[in-house]
């Protein structure tokens, strides 16, 4: 037994093709050193740039360089051992290595693409960047199915079917697919629409007139919206939805609007004209108050129990609590105006008035 594993190997040192493989072996040993030198000092260099791609792109191409290395240098070691024997070469191992070779530039270009992405979304926190985060989302996942779907055509093309037999497959298994989940595909075309009109993005708050539907947007996929509503309830909207219902967007408001009709009494009639005139200087005046938009306060009606005149104006900031605090400013201001003019806010009330008798009557004849 001994004496057989020492002639193998003795037959298997001596060997012609073991030199050819040994150098094959080391010459993919020793490019794959030099790529990883050369990827490791660009990586540096990358480092001190603000640019994201270049970081993106040596990042990505680390692995995949590595994996098609090594199959191109085990394909071309099996080509000579099968040269030496005077064996046929498998057309199945050529198919194999161009399979490979396609998987790992398709790896690469998926690692680029998610790389890219990271890199943007990051670069989109900074202040004063204009990157939308979720057309940053919508590009990268098209990116991947394109990449995806041309691959596996690529491959499919290299194993020897035939591209146009699979398209025309999938046209009609497409029509198909497309009776069956007709829903599925309304839904991703919704959200494509979504990526590409940006009625509204993650994070901002939306709400419909037609549904139920108010909240801050949390997540925008293929086939749904997470909505999280104001009481911390989320709401999965159907993305199809949106292109049927119509969508108020509050978060991009340029000013919110005060709008109060405020009544005096009857008897401060005579009044009337100088108030309106004083709250009209107080909100032009007034530092929070947009004198740029629309500014009206008139009389505006003789009601029931007033005398009603109308405040319409907008505030110059757009966040919620701190337009209460204005619109609470305006209006205590606004009591103050008709305190010091003597007048009174009105509040519903009701006078009755009897007539008195015209005559006494008259005596009855004896």
């Amino acid at each position: 037994m001994f004496d057989l594993l020492e002639n193998l190997g003795k037959s298997f040192v001596a060997s012609s093709w073991l030199p050819q493989v040994l150098l094959v072996t080391g010459a993919v040993v020793a490019v794959n050193l030099v790529a990883y030198t050369v990827l490791h000092y660009l990586e540096k260099v990358a480092r001190r740039s603000a640019a994201v791609w270049d970081d993106a792109l040596i990042q990505a191409a680390r692995r995949p360089a590595t994996l098609a290395l090594w199959v191109i240098g085990a394909y071309y070691a099996a080509r000579v051992i099968h040269t030496h024997q005077d064996r046929a070469f498998p057309e199945g191992l050529t198919l194999a290595r161009d399979t490979v070779v396609v998987a790992a530039f398709a790896w690469f270009l998926l690692r680029l693409i998610g790389n890219l992405a990271r890199g943007m979304r990051a670069r989109a926190l900074e202040p004063g960047c204009k990157i939308d985060p979720t057309t940053i989302d919508a590009l990268s996942k098209l990116g991947r199915i394109t990449v995806v779907i041309l691959a596996g055509l690529v491959i499919a093309q290299t194993l020897g079917f035939s591209v146009s037999g699979v398209l025309a497959f999938g046209g009609i298994g497409g029509i198909a697919v497309g009776f069956a989940a007709k829903d599925m595909l309304a839904n991703f075309f919704g959200g494509l629409t979504i990526y590409l009109d940006r009625p509204f993005v993650v994070g901002e708050w939306i709400r419909s007139p037609d549904k139920e539907i108010e909240g801050t947007v949390e997540y925008i996929g293929w086939r749904h919206t997470r909505v999280r509503a104001f009481n911390k309830n989320p709401i999965y909207v159907p993305n199809a939805l949106f292109t049927n219902i119509v969508v108020e967007n509050p978060t991009r408001m340029t000013n919110r609007r005060i709008k109060e009709t405020i009544g005096i009494r009857y008897q401060d009639f005579d009044k009337m004209t100088a108030i309106v005139a004083e709250v009209k200087a107080m909100l032009r005046a007034h530092p929070e108050i947009d004198t740029e938009a629309t500014l009206i306060v008139s009389f505006n009606a003789f009601a029931a129990s007033s005398l009603d005149f109308f405040v319409y104006t907008f505030t110059r900031t757009v966040e919620w609590t701190r337009f209460h605090e204005v619109k609470q400013d305006v209006l205590l201001k606004i009591g103050a105006i008709i305190s010091a003019h003597g007048a009174e806010i009105a509040y519903p009330t009701r006078s009755l008035h009897i007539e008195s008798a015209v005559g006494a009557a008259s005596p009855a004849r004896q």
